[in-house]
């Protein structure tokens, strides 16, 4: 079949040209032939299109409970080729899944449907819709570089995707990326089922590194300069799959808002940290240790996050990656998210032994939500080929993924 967009078109094309240095660290004639490829019996106007995966820099599990995380957008992506309809449709085709569409006439909640990629679909055209928003058919047709169920959230780049299409097509890019963000959210609590928090999101949407505070009633974000390019970021898939961890999740989140409930609070954000401590033997008397654990994880987190912020400012590479490893051990001690009760493969704390005994390794630590999935670490330019070999001779090729901040969260590209 023919393709709408060539390869030697987007080659030649100068804004694509330089979009693709912003976005990746793939040579542009293989980001060319992606891209056309994915247009291929497509009849008429075509929408390029990229979601970045994200990468959690530090502020492990603060978020939902209005803490402070700092996050950043990668180079590796879920990409889109669009076309715009007058069908009252939306048709998704993924690569190695069947394709599934949404009717805007219908969008209403299906319990049945919790935790697939027809939900999200549904629940960001219904955010859109429910924001003023206007909405309208299209088919799209996406191939993605995000491991599903590996801490870089294949899901949040998903619905970030949609928003930014919707964005682009419907709305003359006039939604903003924080209310991208938050109708994001909306459709993997209400769609998909999943009590996520905002930082995936807001990570995504903005893109480059981000400084955010989920104080109520709006989250407040703001760039980060990020002046390490000579850091490598190497997330290595471990084994398991976070995707039927729900539970484990949602138990950080309701032992946190325990905890802040004794103080009449609603989330810790709200809680004096003396008076926490200062009370602390008759909240774990109530509550059990590991909920006191993860409130000490939590008010120590936040403030290594303000910390980070400052010595990203000043370029403190020492005192950044210190601050990463602090965080890790954290997670691992205290939040007690690297493996699930009754594990005994511990795929991620045997991951983090092995980077941990590595001499190219200057920081390493739990990926995202934890339980399973990844870990996160860092190398320098000049060690990180050797080092991905000797991960690769680990995990296998398929589990070893090297990449760098990228500059832009979801995006239009223009060729």
């Amino acid at each position: 079949m023919a393709r709408a967009l060539k390869k030697e078109t987007l080659l030649q094309s100068t804004s694509f040209n330089e979009e693709a240095k912003n976005l990746y660290n793939t040579p542009v004639d293989i980001l060319a032939e992606r891209y056309s490829s994915l247009t291929e019996g497509m009849d008429g106007k075509v929408y390029l299109f990229s979601s970045p995966g994200r990468t959690e820099i530090i502020g492990n599990h603060t978020d939902h409970n209005h803490g402070k995380a700092i996050g950043g957008s990668v180079a590796i992506d879920i990409a889109c080729a669009v076309m715009k309809w007058d069908k009252n449709i939306v048709t998704v085709e993924s690569e190695g899944f069947a394709p599934f569409s949404a009717n805007l006439d219908d969008l209403t909640v299906d319990e049945s449907k919790y935790g697939t990629s027809e939900a999200l679909l549904k629940g960001i055209l219904k955010g859109m819709s429910d924001h003023g928003y206007k909405i309208g058919g299209f088919f799209a047709r996406m191939q993605s570089d995000i491991l599903k169920g590996a801490g870089i959230s294949s899901s949040a780049a998903f619905e970030l995707l949609l928003c930014q299409i919707i964005n682009s097509l419907y709305n003359d890019e006039k939604i903003s990326f924080t209310e991208c963000a938050i109708i994001g959210q909306f459709a993997e609590n209400v769609y998909f089922g999943k009590p996520s928090g905002l930082l995936d999101q807001l990570t995504i949407a903005r893109g480059g590194i981000s400084f955010m505070d989920f104080k109520k009633p709006f989250p407040d974000s703001c760039s980060a300069e990020w002046h390490f390019d000579n850091l490598w970021l190497v997330i290595i898939n471990c084994g398991g799959d976070h995707c039927n961890l729900t539970g484990e999740y949602a138990a950080i989140r309701q032992e946190m808002n325990s905890v802040a409930s004794f103080f009449g609070k609603q989330v810790l954000e709200e809680v004096d940290e003396r008076e926490f401590y200062e009370n602390i033997i008759a909240v774990r008397n109530k509550f059990g240790g590991r909920a006191v654990l993860r409130a000490i994880h939590f008010f120590d987190e936040t403030n290594r996050v303000q910390k980070a912020k400052e010595v990203l400012a000043a370029g403190d590479k020492e005192a950044f990656l210190s601050l990463i490893n602090k965080s890790g051990l954290s997670s691992y001690t205290l939040l007690q998210n690297c493996y699930p009760a009754g594990d005994v493969d511990q795929s991620v704390p045997f991951a983090l032994a092995m980077v941990q005994r590595d001499p190219a390794v200057v920081a390493s630590r739990i990926h995202g939500g934890g339980f399973a999935g990844t870990i996160l670490t860092f190398v320098e330019s000049s060690d990180k080929d050797t080092y991905v070999q000797r991960m690769v001779a680990l995990f296998g090729k398929e589990n070893v993924f090297p990449t760098t901040i990228r500059k832009k969260g979801a995006t239009l590209i223009p060729y």
